[in-house]
């Protein structure tokens, strides 16, 4: 067996490379959802406070009075809006105290 060497004209003094590849991670937040009162014909103004104030972290009474009367006025309220299994305790508290809920919604 003979071993030839052959010799190449034109060629890259380097060797080629081939280009590396990369893997971006794109990090995607964590989607928000809302929490939403609705009204209803049993629920009064100061039972919406209470729970409001009583739930809803840093709500305070006049926010909650504001709440109560866009719940009443408009027929509902995004009382809150965070992380899902935050989202989930409130709503749960929210509706286990007698409050209309409307089901959790993506923000």
């Amino acid at each position: 067996m003979t071993v030839s060497s052959s010799v190449i004209i034109g060629a890259a003094s380097s060797p080629a490379v081939a280009p590396a590849k990369t893997r971006q991670v794109v990090r995607q937040p964590y989607p928000n959802y809302k929490i939403i009162v609705l009204n209803d014909d049993f629920n009064t103004f100061q039972h919406v406070v209470e729970c409001l104030t009583k739930y809803i972290p840093g709500m305070n009474s006049d926010q909650a009075w504001d709440l109560a009367n866009k719940i009443h006025h408009e027929g509902q309220a995004i009382v809150w809006v965070g992380p899902l299994e935050q989202a989930e305790l409130y709503h749960s508290q929210l509706s286990r105290a007698g409050l209309t809920m409307a089901p959790l919604e993506q923000a």
